[in-house]
């Protein structure tokens, strides 16, 4: 499984700060979701949700994060 954040508005995922890419596969990879949360927090991302990326598509799990 694969820990990565995307935009919700374009779909792109996050590669690297100020660079987006549409191809998961180039996307940056998080340890944890915890350390994935962390990094928007400490980098103000915002409009941008946790995807859990499985080898099998169809088991991607979509999570929508939401900044106070």
């Amino acid at each position: 499984m694969r820990i990565l954040l995307q935009q919700k508005e374009t779909g792109l995922y996050f590669k690297d700060i100020d660079s987006w890419t549409r191809d998961s596969s180039g996307a940056m990879d998080f340890l944890s979701s915890t350390a994935a949360i962390d990094f928007c927090v400490t980098n103000k991302l915002a409009g941008v949700q946790l995807v859990l990326k499985f080898e099998e598509h169809r088991y991607d799990i979509v999570l929508c994060l939401v900044f106070n």
